[in-house]
């Protein structure tokens, strides 16, 4: 086995289904080492953080988190969030700690319509036939989750206390994120980029978005570019998701839409999600989309496929693109096969589900 087919992993399953998702994922991509078309090997390194860990030592990680991950290839995510501790604690002492501290700016969201999945729309059949298939490109590191802002006035008394949370644009973040969404349409069957925004309300940095997103279309002629507020970029994924490829909006509506893609192609359980530092110089992180859930965390049914799809993006990524691609196949005929988790309508646990998906492998 070639030096550059060895990998050293972060495991942070971190809250709730976290854990058993993570588990699942090791134990699939340990068959897919030892039997798929591309040999490698991955040794993981365990980092037990999150709201347990918070419990005792009052963060999330600890201060020199960051730097245990620095030599990782990649970082394979479970779910953040629990009851004891505030949402917005949880995240930004983790998760987002991490996006922005390795400067992780695109956020990959595929939306695929899998076979044997029931999804809420009348039809999943776009052109020809095929599933629909699109993907969302997030902006990961400023827009409205930049963190900027605060809250003030309290001593005026109950009732007066003032918040300003301010969204951040800049024109390399928005120029970058654009970049990439229009090269990979250049790689898809159907090379269009639709641009979301809300500039005719948010007049400023929207407007930034919306300038640099025309200028780097202009360098694209081969690939079909629009623009379109978010507000009918809801409706169009309900009404109209055969026009769509790929979809690039800010932090927050890219985050929104992701999520309602995901619940169209029939849940978010199913939703895989990578976020990139694609210049290389940090490792990326890897993670399903479909949170902690508190509600069913140590039932045994939590769905798996989300993370698998999410392995199968670090599988790309880490360059082993038929491993990928088979993962991607045994996803496929495992939900076509019928074995679904119940928030899929099914009856099947996480350890049925995984085994089903290893002997596909």
């Amino acid at each position: 086995m070639s030096a550059q087919h060895r990998f050293t992993i972060a495991a942070v399953p971190a809250d709730g289904v976290g854990t058993e998702v993570v588990d699942a994922t090791r134990t699939a991509l340990a068959e897919l080492a030892r039997r798929g078309p591309q040999p490698f090997e991955i040794t993981w390194r365990e980092f037990d953080w999150g709201s347990h860990y918070y419990a005792e030592h009052g963060r999330m990680m600890p201060e020199d988190g960051l730097d245990r991950l620095r030599e990782m290839d990649a970082i394979f995510f479970g779910a953040v969030g629990w009851p004891t501790v505030p949402d917005h604690v949880s995240l930004w002492g983790l998760r987002l700690a991490i996006c922005q501290g390795f400067d992780q700016w695109a956020n990959i969201r595929p939306v695929r319509f899998l076979p044997g999945v029931r999804s809420p729309l009348r039809g999943t059949q776009g052109a020809q036939g095929r599933a629909l298939d699109w993907v969302v490109i997030r902006e990961n590191s400023e827009g409205e989750y930049a963190g900027l802002g605060g809250r003030n006035l309290s001593g005026r008394g109950p009732g007066h206390e003032v918040a300003v949370q301010s969204a951040l644009f800049t024109e390399t973040g928005c120029e970058r994120i654009a970049r990439y969404a229009f090269d990979l349409a250049r790689t898809r069957e159907r090379p269009k980029v639709t641009g979301v925004t809300k500039s005719n309300a948010q007049q400023y940095g929207m407007v930034l978005w919306d300038e640099v997103f025309d200028r780097v279309a202009e360098e694209y002629p081969d690939v079909e570019a629009e623009r379109v507020l978010v507000d009918a970029m809801a409706a169009r994924f309900v009404l109209q998701p055969e026009s769509l490829s790929v979809v690039v909006a800010s932090n927050l509506h890219a985050d929104i839409l992701s999520d309602l893609g995901s619940a169209l192609a029939g849940s978010l359980g199913v939703a895989a999600s990578a976020n990139l530092n694609p210049e290389r110089r940090h490792p990326s992180m890897f993670e399903p989309v479909h949170g902690s859930a508190p509600d069913i965390a140590g039932q045994g049914v939590a769905d798996p496929i989300g993370a698998f799809g999410s392995a199968a993006l670090m599988l790309e990524h880490l360059g082993l693109p038929a491993a990928a691609a088979a993962l991607e196949a045994a996803i496929a005929e495992t939900t076509g096969a019928g074995v679904l988790t119940p928030d899929l309508g099914g009856n099947a646990t996480t350890d049925e589900v995984t085994k089903a998906l290893v002997d596909r492998l």
